[in-house]
């Protein structure tokens, strides 16, 4: 049977309808806004947007079941296109550790840090692991996520870094789209103490061959900045993982430049994430190219750090721009995109409209996935959000608030507040 939903009376409908290719420049700035808009879903793909008069007269509508959003704004739903979902428990003791002055660098070196849950991940059930990735999911769906990328990195060996592939794999679509990317170049792991070329390798001639050909992940990410992995391993590394078919994402410049944006371009990534270090020949390098800039600034607010990425010399140079939460347990423990929206606008002086468009349907364009998500167009899934405001503007502007009344995931909702009725 045809499942219909019309959604109707919205007092702003940001389409984001526009070019096929990412948005940079003054097109970030582009929401496509109609006001009093409406929407019908069929089976879960968008058929018809526009007007509310028009779209209410449709012949098609007159059985839908009706989502009233009167008087509200209704908007894609959040691409997270950069997170660390499956974990194990939250690293306080690095949280206090930070607060009291010390460094990163100096809570890895003292047992914290990244193999602190990789000893926690290595020791947990693939049965707990997945229930507690399944909260978090209810939880970024209560904040308006409706796409999310899951990295492994937390094994940092092959039994493990699969199992984190596999969950993540399992819990797609349950509800939320789940794109799985294998970081296994995320930390050097203790059974290579001092031997990081030596995991380099062994990723090379075991891991990478295992993930290409279970098809277990489509993207292949690597941690490369003073004190992690260094240009040259980062270079064999995605080298390796892009000959077996997998797509390059690079975490670069976070603390520092030390040529992980051109190795990002040289290898054709997908995305360059972190940036809060780049340099300005790297940023109109990495305008000039198709690579997507990956911005996090949760994670600069929770380490309690004051360089951001330069988002606003980003845009002015043609680059094009996504927000991410970075969720993780250790540096960036928070799922709310609208978050990561409002640190954006006060922080990196992005728009509320080019943090809007950056959170989604660049992000799509970051995970691989623009043709499904990220805008409200015929064709696409309906993935939307009802917002408990009447201005897009307010999304940013009250930070520390959930302003979503409804999360639609093609077609079905999966979030509903209580003072929301539907029909």
């Amino acid at each position: 049977m045809n499942k219909r939903l019309l959604v109707r009376g919205a007092r702003q409908m940001l389409t984001l309808r526009g070019a096929s290719t990412p948005r940079r420049g003054a097109q970030l700035s582009e929401l496509s806004l109609m006001d009093s808009g409406a929407m019908l879903v069929e089976d879960g793909v968008i058929t018809h947007i526009g007007p509310s008069r028009r779209i209410e007269n449709l012949a098609a509508a007159r059985d839908a079941q009706e989502l009233d959003a009167t008087g509200r704004v209704v908007m894609p739903g959040f691409v997270d296109s950069h997170t660390h979902l499956i974990h194990g428990p939250s690293r306080l003791d690095d949280y206090e550790a930070r607060i009291q002055g010390k460094t990163y660098a100096q809570i890895a070196a003292s047992g914290g840090g990244i193999r602190h849950t990789m000893r926690a991940v290595r020791a947990a059930s693939a049965k707990r692991l997945a229930s507690d990735t399944k909260t978090r999911i209810a939880t970024l769906a209560r904040y308006g996520t409706t796409t999310v990328e899951a990295k492994s990195g937390y094994g940092l060996d092959e039994a493990t870094e699969l199992r984190l592939l596999r969950i993540a794999r399992a819990l797609d679509e349950d509800p939320l789209t789940v794109v799985p990317t294998f970081l296994g170049a995320h930390a050097t792991p203790p059974e290579f103490e001092g031997n990081p070329d030596g995991y380099i390798q062994h990723l090379i001639d075991i891991l990478l061959p295992r993930v290409a050909l279970s098809g277990a992940a489509r993207y292949a990410d690597v941690y490369c900045d003073t004190g992690a992995f260094s240009l040259a391993q980062a270079r064999r590394y995605l080298s390796a993982a892009t000959a077996l078919g997998l797509e390059a994402k690079i975490h670069a410049s976070q603390f520092a430049e030390i040529g992980a944006v051109a190795l990002a371009l040289e290898m054709r990534a997908i995305s360059a994430d972190h940036l809060e270090a780049i340099g300005t020949p790297e940023m109109e390098s990495l305008a000039r190219s198709n690579t997507i800039a990956t911005l996090l600034p949760g994670s600069v607010f929770h380490l309690g750090l004051s360089r951001y990425a330069p988002a606003r010399a980003l845009i002015d140079a043609g680059a094009a721009v996504a927000l991410a939460t970075d969720y993780n347990p250790g540096t960036s423990p928070s799922c709310s995109m609208q978050m990561t929206l409002s640190l954006a606008c006060t922080q990196m002086r992005m728009t509320p409209a080019e943090a809007i468009v950056a959170a989604t349907i660049n992000g799509a364009h970051a995970l691989g996935l623009a043709a499904q998500c990220g805008s409200l167009e015929a064709t696409k899934y309906g993935d939307f959000l009802v917002l408990n405001v009447s201005d897009y503007r307010e999304l940013p502007y009250s930070f520390g608030i959930n302003h979503v009344a409804m999360t639609v995931k093609r077609g079905e909702v999966i979030y509903c507040d209580k003072d929301t009725p539907t029909k």
